[in-house]
Parts: C-alpha cells; structure tokens; sequence
C-alpha cells in the first residue's frame, strides 16, 4: 500500500521519526538519470581514447594518436597531447596555413612593394614583431631602441653594418663582431686626452683647439692608426662595422647623457682606453629566409618611423 503524507499528498516511503516527521518518496527526474549515464559512459570512453588516469610512474596514454612535423621536418606520430596539437595546429591549421600564404607573399615581394601594401606592412608589423620580441628585444629592448655602450640602436640612422635591406640581412644571418682594440697600453694619458679631444671635435663637440690638433697626429699617425678603420675622414667603415666619428651619434660613448664638457670627455677617453668587443649571434640556423626578410621589413618600417 503507497502511503502518502495527509497534509500535502506526497507519496512517502513509510519511515517516519519523531511521529511525525515523514521521509518522502521523490524520485530523481528519469531525464537528470539517463544523462548521469551517459556521462558515465563518455567518461568510460574519453579514458579510453585520450590520456587519463596515472599508472605508475606514467599513465594511460589512449588509442587516439596525432601526427605533426619537427622543427628538423621529420614526421612524427606521437599520442594525442595538446602539445602534439598545437604543433600541428601551427603547421597545418587555419591560422597557420593563413600565415604561410603571407609568408609566401613576402618572399615574392621586393622591399618598396612591401612599404607601399598597407596590408603587407600590417602583417610584417605583427609577425615580425612576435620574432623581433623573441630573439631580439632581450638586448635591443621592446622598443630597438638599444642600449648605449651595449646594444646599437635600430630606430636612428646610424647602422655601423650597414643599413640597406641587403646589409641588413647579411648581418641578421651571419651575425656581426663589433671590435675595436684597447689603447689601454698604447696611449699614454696625455695621448688619450689629445686623441679624445680630437674626436669630440669631428663631430663639432666642445674640445680644446691645441689638444684636439695633437690628438689629430696621432689619429692619423702610426702610433694611433685610427683611421685604418674610421677613414682619414673619420666616417667609418661599413665593413669593419667601424662607427662615423662625424655625425653626431654616439653608440658607445654615452657623450649625449653627460651633462659636464668634462663627463663627456671622460666618456670618449674611456672608450678609446678599453676598446669595443661586441657580437651579435647569427640567426641562419633559427630563422629561415623569409622571417629574416619579414624582419628586415619590419625594422626597415621601424626606421621610418612606422609603428
């Protein structure tokens, strides 16, 4: 017999506490039920294709597998991972493949094309912004504005190497030793002053008449020998990565922070004392031709003053 409870006609299931306090017969919606199953068995059957439960030192790696391509182009066929995912996403996906088809553009694109294409410049601002902050920020810094006395800076107009598009990309593939030898030994102080002096001068920076002229012997003589690289003009050499001694930018010596005539020849002497030993690492075995090309772009872009 279904006994029910007299105030509000529910069925009960007959336990009863307290002589009246009744435990009613409410049954789980049969729809709530049947999707409890089947979640039962989608769980049973997820654990079975993809990875799961721990096992040991390892766990249950599933049925399903994946296939992708390395960094070297070999094949690989691993099981289902999300790492394995995302490189195959990245090799074949929608993005991806949207991706390659500009890549593609580009390296069919001379350089003029390229600044002319909004859509081009769009898409070499943000890719190659991704492989600028990537491998070169850490020493040019977010902005490649550099870091004077450390890093040159790729916004100004002063590219020791070079700053055509083919210089440009002929330094980011095989990379660029920046030296310049110690006089720490050769220059007596005096020397040092006199040549500092003179260089100062080259660039219309404040420096005294009698030693600049001193100093200009010795540039130009075989004691100093400076212009074997500067030129006897001082204007640098491309090939020997040699800095323009005229034109007012100073990558090393930091003359344009100093805030004494004194602080700045200081500045230059400690440079021609300790000399320059600076590299930048080749980028032909990490970046291929055409990423060297979108970044090239991109700087070239940077330079002129695009954002």
């Amino acid at each position: 017999m279904i006994e029910k409870d007299p105030i509000t006609g529910v069925e009960t299931t007959g336990h009863v506490w307290d002589d009246n306090i009744q435990e009613f017969h409410n049954p789980l919606p049969r729809w709530w039920l049947w999707t409890f199953y089947a979640t039962v068995v989608f769980a049973i059957i997820y654990w079975v294709i993809y990875p799961s439960w721990p096992v040991g030192s390892t766990f249950i790696k599933g049925i399903n597998t994946i296939t992708y391509q390395t960094d070297a182009g070999e094949e690989v066929t691993s099981h289902w991972n999300t790492r394995a995912l995302l490189a195959r996403d990245m090799q074949t996906g929608k993005s991806a493949m949207a991706q390659k088809a500009y890549l593609n553009e580009i390296a069919a694109t001379s350089y003029d094309d390229i600044a002319k294409d909004a859509d081009k410049l769009a898409f070499v601002e943000s890719y190659g912004n991704g492989v600028f902050g990537e491998y070169c920020a850490a020493c040019h810094q977010s902005g490649a504005g550099g870091v004077v006395g450390e890093y040159p800076n790729l916004i100004d107009d002063d590219w020791l190497w070079g700053g055509a598009p083919h210089e440009i990309e002929t330094t980011l593939k095989i990379g660029r030793i920046g030296f310049m030898p110690a006089y720490e030994e050769t220059f007596n102080d005096a020397q040092l002053t006199q040549v500092a002096n003179y260089v100062l001068s080259m660039s219309g920076e404040k420096s005294d008449p009698a030693l600049a002229a001193a100093g200009e012997e010795i540039f130009h003589g075989q004691t100093g020998g400076c212009h074997y690289c500067h030129t006897n003009e001082g204007t640098g050499l491309k090939s020997q990565g040699a800095a323009n001694l005229t034109d007012k930018i100073w990558t090393i010596a930091d003359v344009r922070g100093a805030e004494t005539d004194e602080q700045r020849l200081e500045r230059v002497k400690s440079v021609i004392h300790n000399g320059v030993n600076r590299v930048m690492p080749a980028w032909s075995s990490r970046l291929s031709d055409t990423e060297i090309k979108v970044l090239t772009a991109y700087l070239l872009n940077k330079r002129a003053g695009g954002q």
